[in-house]
């Protein structure tokens, strides 16, 4: 029956559907077949490209924007009156807590952090980024600096304090956050835009993630107190190996002066980690920083997503010389005050140009362009500096030519060179008492090429061991101080060469 081979009418309509794909190479020539499937190729390839990138800048605001809820946050500017005027960029208060509570029992006493957690500032830095978000400058506040603090109700006590002086790590322990943001407005005369505040498991962990920090030195450093323990070169510090590094206080005799200078070299490595690793770049990467940096800090309630993005983008053109580093200037390092102890006092004239220079949103480091035989710029003045010359080769008088070198140079020379034991020195050396660092570099500087080498006990005489590659003697100078800050320096001149 007829009805009945009609019956899979369903069948015809693909059938034509593929007696119809024939025809198309028919409109296009066959030998344009291949190169067709290379641009629809390239198009899938750019627009899956264009998604993954989209998704991915999209990935990395969803981590910090479902962050942002779970910042712990703290409001220092509550109630503030007869603030600072406001400049020009942004200038984050970032302070360092103690908060080895959050640390396990095993990392406390690996890594030397016995005790209860004093709860209190580690570190303190106003930290400056240039309005057109090209520059960082980074002033460390020595946290035994002499300050006035406001009169404020004690947040241990409950009780009211009129003005009194301290130590400036007290404002914390007094008054929390808020205290402490008024007592460095107060003195520095700067206003705070944000604060950020930072524990040891914070920084431990965020090294971490970034694979380590480089950091090297000339010398071996060993601190029984922090447990550091490096030898001379270059390392790649774990987060615990980090935190001894910054912490140490008792590597030269230099103290919580030697600490800063320690934690700027040490940050100076971790900008040049984050920028060199791409960090910022790849969105996952960013990521797995993101938590781990954002999921215990503190900070002010105004510091959002908006701002943490602003600062990362910046922060893609960063390199080690977009960042900058200094000391507050100081006149008397241990300046007594009845019922505080021992302080530290500012030099009031040099650190109001140093805060001067950052509400006019200037460089702190005046960029010239190193003329050939200029200075060396030091330090400590030559004149400071006692020097015994000895004659590390066989050439008769060498020893007489670098101790007249040095005394012209402004040096005070013992001016009675000796031989030596060993004559056969090729590179000239720079013998010298861990206590008189700084002398040392001073030193080194004006002799090119030579090493130094630390010699525990040896005192205040510094001892050069002329070599027979020894040139000449450079002049030197000290820094220029009409910057208004002591020892600022560039990322790029303390990183590892």
């Amino acid at each position: 029956m007829p009805p009945t081979p009609s019956r899979p009418r369903p069948r015809p309509p693909r059938a034509p559907q593929r007696r119809a794909a024939p025809p198309r190479p028919a409109r296009v020539p066959h030998a344009s077949a291949a190169p067709r499937r290379r641009p629809r190729w390239a198009m899938r390839a750019a627009t899956t490209l264009s998604v993954v990138v989209l998704a991915s800048a999209g990935i990395g605001h969803a981590v910090v924007s479902s962050l942002d809820a779970d910042i712990a946050r703290v409001d220092p500017f509550k109630d503030m009156k007869n603030r600072p005027r406001a400049g020009h960029g942004m200038n984050v208060l970032l302070v360092g807590t103690d908060g080895r509570d959050r640390i396990s029992a095993q990392e406390r006493r690996q890594y030397r952090l016995g005790g209860q957690a004093c709860h209190c500032t580690d570190t303190m830095m106003i930290v400056h980024v240039s309005q057109d978000r090209q520059r960082a400058s980074v002033v460390s506040l020595p946290r035994d600096s002499y300050a006035e603090l406001p009169g404020h109700v004690d947040r241990n006590t409950g009780r009211w304090h009129g003005p009194h002086p301290v130590k400036l790590n007290a404002a914390y322990a007094e008054g929390g956050p808020h205290l402490t943001v008024r007592t460095v407005e107060d003195l520095t005369q700067l206003k705070i835009d944000h604060y950020l505040e930072v524990d040891f498991t914070t920084f431990m962990r965020t090294v971490d993630v970034l694979g380590g920090v480089q950091i090297c030195t000339s010398e071996p450093m060993k601190d029984s107190y922090s447990g550091l323990d490096l030898a001379a070169g270059t390392h790649t510090l774990s987060g615990g190996q980090a935190l001894q590094y910054v912490r140490s206080r008792h590597v030269d005799g230099a103290s919580d002066l030697g600490r800063m200078k320690r934690q700027q070299r040490f940050l100076a490595a971790l900008i040049e980690r984050a920028t060199s690793s791409q960090v910022l770049l790849n969105p996952m990467k960013f990521r797995n920083v993101a938590l781990t940096v954002l999921g215990s800090v503190r900070a002010d309630q105004g510091f959002h997503t908006d701002e943490l993005l602003d600062l990362g983008r910046a922060m893609r053109s960063f390199s080690p010389s977009s960042s900058e580093f200094a000391t507050v200037p100081i006149s008397q390092p241990s300046y007594p005050v009845n019922g505080v102890g021992s302080t530290v006092k500012w030099d009031r004239a040099k650190a109001d140009r140093l805060f001067r220079a950052l509400r006019e949103d200037r460089p702190l480091t005046v960029r010239r362009p190193r003329q050939e035989n200029s200075p060396a710029t030091v330090q400590v003045p030559p004149q400071q500096i006692r020097v015994q010359v000895e004659n590390g080769t066989g050439a008769t008088g060498l020893g007489k030519r670098v101790d007249q070198a040095l005394a012209a140079a402004g040096f005070r020379t013992t001016g009675a060179p000796a031989d030596a034991k060993e004559p056969t020195v090729r590179r000239t050396v720079v013998l010298y008492d861990p206590r008189w660092d700084r002398s040392a570099k001073s030193l080194a500087a004006a002799l090119p090429g030579s090493d130094l080498r630390a010699v525990p006990g040896q005192g205040a005489t510094l001892k050069v061991v002329a070599g027979s590659e020894y040139h000449q003697v450079r002049q030197v100078r000290v820094e220029d101080q009409e910057q208004g800050a002591a020892a600022v320096m560039t990322g790029d001149e303390v990183l590892c060469g």
